[in-house]
């Protein structure tokens, strides 16, 4: 149970490659359109940085700074070195999000946790489908015939607008398997 979600939530779920990512930039604007919005969570699979050798941030950072807080009239980052490396698990992660001011989160990632997801298949791509063994899987957006019937709603995967409406009409009003 993820009790640091207080929005609604949903994930992403699909084999790296597949194009969360270039749906999501799509997807975004459309529940934007619709007045949904959004903050989003990735799980990065593999050492990261967002900030830059050089710049003062990074440099006090490295010297030792256990959190590095940028702000500016924009925007904010936060920036935690952990301090033991293990993977990140999701409802953690969700109590550093700040929820007041959306209606959603949308997550790229984390296929193993429990919480609503939409499968991204792609039957080229050549992996097995996900919603067989995941009862978390609401929905399939795919881009062909799926290899295995189900009963769950099949989404067209290249018409983010398709997507969009289901997350506002079947997702967010609690109509899903």
């Amino acid at each position: 149970m993820l009790t640091n979600a207080h929005k609604p939530i949903l994930g992403f779920a699909a084999y790296s490659g597949v194009g969360k990512t270039t749906l999501l930039k799509k997807l975004i604007p459309l529940l934007l359109e619709n007045n949904i919005r959004v903050a989003l969570v990735k799980h990065a699979h593999h050492d990261f940085d967002v900030d830059k050798p050089g710049k003062d941030s990074y440099e006090l950072r490295k010297a030792g700074a256990g959190q590095v807080l940028i702000t500016s009239a924009n925007r904010r980052a936060l920036m935690f070195e952990n301090p033991v490396s293990k993977d990140p698990v999701l409802d953690d992660e969700l109590a550093y999000l700040h929820q007041e001011d959306i209606e959603l989160i949308l997550v790229e990632g984390f296929r193993h946790e429990s919480f609503a997801k939409i499968e991204l298949f792609r039957p080229a791509a050549g992996h097995e489908p996900l919603y067989v063994d995941d009862d978390n899987i609401i929905a399939v957006a795919t881009d062909a015939e799926l290899p295995q019937p189900t009963t769950l709603p099949q989404l067209d995967l290249n018409n983010p607008q398709d997507i969009a409406t289901f997350i506002r009409l079947q997702f967010l009003a609690g109509n899903h398997p």
